[in-house]
């Protein structure tokens, strides 16, 4: 069952922002744990290892409201060292999909309307906006003091290019680690998922440069706990390099983001109005698949490189369920952002399972 999502995909960024979180996140509703948190996550002790990935969470509003209902990992949505603006609204629409979106259906345009039903996917094209530090650090570290016990904060983050050369760019990422951790967050997040900025591929496909900017940041955070989120990675071989340059100063993986993808609307031209909008991230339950195959993946490599490091699963986890599948495919902790968006009940209905 859909409920009334907590971001409104009908108003824009900036309206969600300044007004949001809505439906049953807007109640004041405190869904409460009894006895000792009994779960361990990167050094905290958690009621579960569940909760919500970067993205819908934009700020202490949003952070407070999913901690309220049981979402035990909360993540604050990916904050810069500068402003950054979003892209032009629509920036959430649903996407029709006739079971798994293979990485072959992917290659071919993907029809989006705003009406939303089951099973749910959805594009969203936001751009990885952020306001300036001056708002986010003391917003940030109002949503990390609001966690209870059994309950943390993830402050994500990422680096922006300037113009500059590729030692700015991974110098920005290790200031922007610098301005989250002062928030008094206990857990970082990188987001290597993101376009590598002056480059055509994501980041995390870009090895070289995504070990300069791992090695950068925990040589700036020390040992604050530090997770890498990852896009998926069809090439087992280019996984395999990827895990070997960064399992030792990473603490924890986390796949994946989304599967992009050209959104079109019904008469076959793009669904998202300005440049570069085309092809667009798709996540909900047609991308399942992908973070299953990752989480397995993972664990096998943890294994063959006896690594250490922790496995969060994301992608497609709309109910008690679908926690259940990333659990036993080797995910140590499992977010979820589409389901949990149209789901407020969904920390609870896995903790009830």
């Amino acid at each position: 069952m859909l409920h009334q999502p907590f971001y409104d995909p009908a108003k824009s960024y900036e309206e969600n922002f300044q007004s949001g979180p809505f439906g049953a996140f807007a109640d004041g509703v405190v869904i409460e744990d009894s006895g000792e948190p009994s779960h361990e996550f990167l050094g905290v002790k958690l009621h579960s290892l569940f909760g919500i990935p970067a993205g819908p969470l934009l700020n202490s509003r949003f952070v407070k409201a999913a901690l309220r209902k049981g979402f035990d990992i909360a993540t604050y949505k990916t904050v810069r060292t500068t402003a950054c603006p979003c892209h032009a609204w629509p920036n959430v629409l649903a996407v029709k999909l006739d079971g798994d979106l293979t990485l072959q259906k992917a290659q071919t345009p993907l029809a989006a309307d705003q009406n939303y039903c089951e099973p749910l996917s959805i594009t969203n094209s936001f751009g990885v906006p952020s306001r300036e530090p001056d708002f986010w650090q003391p917003d940030l570290a109002d949503a990390v003091a609001a966690a209870e016990c059994g309950q943390v904060v993830v402050g994500s983050f990422q680096g922006t290019a300037t113009g500059g050369n590729e030692q700015d760019y991974v110098n920005d990422f290790a200031h922007a680690a610098r301005l989250v951790k002062e928030t008094g967050c206990k857990i970082l997040e990188v987001n290597l998922s993101c376009p590598n900025e002056g480059a055509a591929n994501l980041l995390c496909f870009d090895i070289a440069r995504a070990q300069k900017v791992v090695s950068a940041i925990k040589n700036e955070i020390g040992n604050t706990p530090l997770i890498i989120k990852i896009a998926y990675i069809a090439d087992d071989a280019l996984l395999t390099q990827l895990v070997r340059a960064v399992e030792k100063t990473a603490d924890a993986i986390e796949a994946i983001n989304t599967i992009p993808a050209a959104i079109v609307n019904q008469s076959g031209q793009p669904a998202l109005p300005g440049q570069n909008r085309l092809r667009s991230g798709v996540c909900g339950s047609g991308i399942k698949w992908a973070g299953l195959a990752m989480a397995a993946k993972l664990k096998a490599l943890r294994g063959d490189l006896y690594a250490r490091y922790t496995i969060i699963g994301v992608g497609g986890v709309m109910n008690a369920g679908d926690y259940q599948d990333y659990r036993k495919a080797g995910a140590d902790a499992v977010l979820s952002a589409t389901g949990a968006m149209w789901n407020p009940y969904l920390a609870q209905d896995i903790k009830n399972y």
